[in-house]
C-alpha cells in the first residue's frame, strides 16, 4: 500500500498562487519605497504580508496542503516556536538602539 499524497490541483490553480505571490511581493516593495506608515506599523505589516506569502508557498510549492493535519499542526507548532526565540533575542536589541538615539527615516 503505498502512502504517497493525492492531489487534483491543476497547473492553473498554482498560477494563480503565483500571481498573488507577485501581487504580494509588488505591495511590499511599494510599502518600502512610499513608507506610508511609522516603522513599527511598517515592520508589522510587512511581517504579516511575510507569513502570508510564506504560507502559500509551503501550502502549494511545498505541498503541505496535501500532508495530514498531524504533520502540519507540528510544522506550524515549530514556526510559532521560532516566533517566541526570535522575539526574546531581537526585541530587547531593538529596544537598545531605540534607548542610543537611532533616527529612523521620516523623523
Amino acid at each position: 500500500m503505498h502512502d504517497t499524497a493525492t492531489h487534483s490541483d491543476t497547473k492553473g490553480k498554482y498560477f494563480w498562487v503565483w500571481g498573488a505571490l507577485l501581487v504580494l511581493t509588488a505591495i511590499e516593495v511599494v510599502l518600502g519605497y512610499r513608507q506610508v506608515f511609522e516603522p513599527v506599523r511598517m515592520l508589522e505589516v510587512l511581517i504579516i504580508l511575510s507569513v502570508i506569502k510564506s504560507a502559500l508557498i509551503v501550502g502549494y510549492f511545498m505541498h503541505l496542503k496535501f500532508e495530514k493535519a498531524l504533520m502540519r499542526w507540528l510544522l506550524m507548532a515549530s514556526v510559532v516556536a521560532c516566533f517566541i526565540i526570535m522575539y526574546f533575542f531581537f526585541f530587547p536589541d531593538a529596544g537598545r538602539v531605540h534607548d542610543l538615539g537611532v533616527k529612523w527615516i521620516g523623523q
